[in-house]
């Protein structure tokens, strides 16, 4: 794969084999995000679980603390005074039977959705098309709810959710690359704290095996997996 002369200058700055620490790494990735636009940095991680096993699937939502420096477009599946309580808290879009034709007709354009239990029904009918992109709600991450107020102003003000894939790895964003190394590493351990917590009890060895962050446009830079632990406390 050809990579861009940004790419290979930012590249050149890091030591491929090197474990860094959250400050450096992150330092690194901001300080050699070049594009344009304001890059977004974001997260991967190897967990140690085995996700085909129900109760090793590692999945969750935090609150980033300086939010993710993008407003989510928010759609609510609700009627009535649900509906009338999600407008008033920002929801891009709030409906029911008309909103379910138009995204079956390709409508696509938001980042989250939340939906009230009674709605889930015919929510359902999206599976195809709102599961495979992460889009699906759940009353697991707090997006099938009664309070879609809440749902809609947490989201809106920074809340990001996570899932480790079938290959046992989870992408999250910490921010852009305006951000102050600061408000980048307060999101990061906001973010891996939760990710920490969420450990299966049946996860057996090493919990998180790899990490590594970059920005939209830049190489990974990796951290030492074995520290994330040392790491969360010193900060507390």
């Amino acid at each position: 794969m050809k990579r861009s002369k940004a790419y290979r200058a930012a590249a050149a700055h890091r030591d491929e084999q090197a474990l860094y620490s959250p400050h450096e790494a992150l330092t690194l990735v901001k300080d050699n995000a070049s594009a344009k636009f304001d890059e977004t940095i974001e997260v991967a991680m190897r967990l140690g679980v085995d996700p085909r096993k129900a109760d090793q699937m590692v999945r969750g939502t935090v609150n980033l603390p300086h939010g993710t420096g993008k407003t989510a477009r928010v759609l609510v599946f609700a009627t009535g005074a649900n509906a009338e309580a999600a407008t008033a808290a920002g929801a891009d879009e709030v409906g029911a039977d008309e909103l379910i034709e138009k995204i079956q007709g390709g409508y696509l354009d938001f980042d989250a959705v939340v939906a009230t239990p009674d709605m889930m029904g015919k929510v359902g009918k999206l599976g195809r098309v709102l599961g495979p992109r992460g889009l699906m709600p759940n009353p697991k991450t707090g997006t099938v709810t009664m309070d879609v107020a809440k749902a809609v102003t947490d989201i809106k003000g920074g809340k990001i959710e996570f899932r480790v894939d079938r290959h046992s790895n989870l992408q999250f964003i910490i921010g852009k690359a305006s951000f102050g190394i600061d408000q980048l590493l307060e999101n990061y351990y906001a973010a891996v704290e939760e990710i920490v917590r969420l450990k299966p009890t049946t996860a057996k060895g090493r919990y998180v095996k790899k990490i590594s962050a970059s920005s939209t446009m830049g190489p990974g830079v990796l951290m030492d997996p074995v520290k994330v632990k040392a790491d969360l406390e010193a900060t507390a």
